[in-house]
C-alpha cells in the first residue's frame, strides 16, 4: 500500500479537528440553553459520537461510499453497496493506487466525523424537552436512512453527483440536511412549555463563545480537509473559510446594531457559525472576493432567518433552521453564480464567469431534493418514535429541569458555596455577619 505521507498527516489532523467540533457544538448549544437543561443538551451531542461511530463502522461507510452496489444500476444511484460492511476491504488499501492518496481507513474516519456532527446539529432544535432514549433511537435511524444515503447521493457517486452538483464540504449533505430534519422533528415534538411567554435566554454566553471558537478552529479541518490532499485548493479553502466567517460575524453584528441598537456576544457567535455554514459548500471553488460576499449574505440572511420561527410558529430552540438550513442554501445556491474553480479545469463555472444556467439549476435542485427528503423522512421517524416510545418528557419534568429528572445531575452545584467562597460540609451555610465597626 503506497500513500502520500504529507497528505495523510494532514488528513489525520483534519479528522481530529472535525471530531473536536462536536464537543465544541456541545459547548455552543449547552450555553444557549437554560441552566436546568445544559447537561442534557451537551449529552445529546456526546451520545451522537457513540451512536454514529457504531453505525458507521458496521454499515454506514458502505452505504455512503461503496460504489460497487448493483453494478452502477438504479439502486446504486440511491445508496451504496454492502461490500465494506464492518469496514471490510479498507484495512490494507489506499484511496488511490498511484501513491498519492491516503489509507482508506483515514478517509473513512474523516467522513465519519461529518456524519457525527450532522446528527448532533439536529439536537439544537429539541432543547429542554425530549427523552434521552428516544433521541438515541432517532439518531441511529436517521443516520441510517437519511444521512448515509444523502452522503452517497452527493459524494459517493449517487444521482446528484451524476447530475454535477458541487458541494465541497457539506453545505447540502450536512447543513441543509440537518436543518430540514430539525424543522420536522421540532414540529412533531411541539413547543417548549412557556415558549414565547417565559424568558428562555442563554444561561452562559461564555460557553457559547467557547463553543463557537472551537467550531471555528475545527472548521479549518472540515473545509480545507475536504480537498483530501495538500495543494492549492487546500489553501484556498482554508483562507476562504476565515474570510467568510469573519465577514458574516461582522455582518450579523451590524444587523443587530441597526435593528436593535446593540451588538451582542450571542450575535457574534451565531454570525460566525452562519459564515462557516455558508462557505462550506463553496470554499474550494470560489475566489476570495466571492467568499467575502457569501459571508456578508449569510450574516444578514441568517440574522433575519432566526426570526422565522416566531412568524411561522415552530419552536426551533437554538436556531438550527435559521442558521444551518438558511446558511446552507445561501452557500449552495451562490455556487451557481460565483463558482470559479481556480485550480480545476473543465468544471462548469458560475453565471458570473459565463457558466451555463443549468449548473445553477443543479445547485438549486440539490438543496430542494435533500431538504424535502430529509424533512419527510425525519417527520416519519419522529412520529414513529413518538407513537411507540414517546419522544417528549412530561410537562412536569420539563418545568423541573431535564438535567435532574433525566440524568439525576445538575450542571452547577452552587448550593453549598456562600459568598466567602467556602463550602459548608453540611449543606448551605449561613454567611457570617459583618463585624461591627467602632466609630
Amino acid at each position: 500500500m503506497k500513500i502520500d505521507g504529507g497528505s495523510t498527516a494532514w488528513m489525520l489532523m483534519s479528522t481530529a479537528l472535525v471530531l473536536l467540533m462536536t464537543p465544541g457544538l456541545a459547548f455552543f448549544y449547552g450555553g444557549m440553553t437554560r441552566a436546568k437543561s445544559v447537561l442534557n443538551m451537551m449529552m445529546m451531542s456526546w451520545v451522537s459520537i457513540i451512536v454514529v461511530t457504531v453505525a458507521w463502522v458496521l454499515y454506514g461507510h458502505s452505504l455512503a461510499f461503496d460504489a460497487a452496489g448493483d453494478g452502477g444500476g438504479i439502486v446504486n444511484k440511491l445508496v451504496g453497496g454492502l461490500d465494506n460492511l464492518g469496514l471490510s476491504g479498507l484495512v490494507d488499501t489506499a484511496t488511490k493506487d498511484d501513491g498519492t492518496g491516503m489509507p482508506s481507513l483515514v478517509f473513512s474516519a474523516f467522513q465519519m466525523t461529518f456524519a457525527i456532527i450532522t446528527v448532533a446539529l439536529i439536537s439544537g432544535a429539541l432543547a429542554d424537552r425530549v427523552k434521552f432514549g428516544a433521541w438515541v433511537v432517532f439518531a441511529l435511524v436517521w443516520a441510517t436512512v437519511v444521512y448515509f444515503p444523502v452522503a452517497h447521493w452527493v459524494w459517493g457517486g449517487g444521482w446528484l453527483s451524476n447530475l454535477g452538483i458541487e458541494d465541497f464540504a457539506g453545505g447540502t449533505v450536512v447543513h441543509i440536511n440537518a436543518g430540514a430534519a430539525a424543522l420536522a422533528v421540532a414540529l412533531v415534538v411541539g413547543k417548549r412549555v412557556g415558549w414565547r411567554k417565559d424568558p428562555m435566554r442563554p444561561h452562559n454566553l461564555t460557553l457559547v463563545l467557547l463553543g463557537a471558537g472551537l467550531l471555528w478552529f475545527g472548521w479549518f479541518g472540515f473545509n480545507a480537509g475536504s480537498e483530501l490532499a495538500v495543494d492549492g485548493t487546500t489553501g484556498l479553502a482554508f483562507m476562504n473559510t476565515q474570510i467568510a466567517t469573519a465577514v458574516a460575524a461582522g455582518a450579523w453584528l451590524l444587523v443587530e446594531k441597526l435593528r436593535d441598537g446593540h451588538s451582542t456576544t450571542l450575535g457574534v457567535a451565531s454570525g460566525a457559525v452562519a459564515g462557516l455554514v455558508a462557505i462550506t459548500p463553496a470554499c474550494g471553488f470560489v475566489d476570495p472576493w466571492a467568499a467575502f460576499v457569501i459571508g456578508a449574505l449569510a450574516g444578514v440572511a441568517c440574522a433575519y432567518g432566526v426570526g422565522l420561527k416566531y412568524r411561522l410558529g415552530y419552536d426551533d430552540s437554538l436556531d438550527v433552521v435559521g442558521v444551518h438550513m438558511v446558511g446552507g442554501v445561501v452557500g449552495a445556491v451562490a455556487l451557481g453564480f460565483v463558482a470559479a474553480y481556480p485550480f480545476a479545469d473543465g468544471q462548469e463555472k458560475g453565471l458570473l464567469y459565463g457558466g451555463p444556467i443549468s449548473q445553477l439549476g443543479v445547485q438549486v435542485l440539490g438543496p430542494v431534493a435533500v431538504g424535502a427528503y430529509s424533512f419527510i423522512v425525519s417527520w416519519i421517524i419522529a412520529k414513529v418514535v413518538d407513537k411507540t416510545m414517546g419522544f417528549r418528557i412530561s410537562a412536569e419534568d420539563e418545568v423541573a429541569g431535564i438535567d435532574i429528572t433525566t440524568h439525576a445531575e445538575t450542571g452547577y452545584d452552587l448550593g453549598t458555596v456562600h459568598s466567602s467562597g467556602v463550602a459548608s460540609p453540611n449543606g448551605p451555610a449561613v454567611v457570617p455577619a459583618a463585624k461591627k465597626v467602632e466609630a
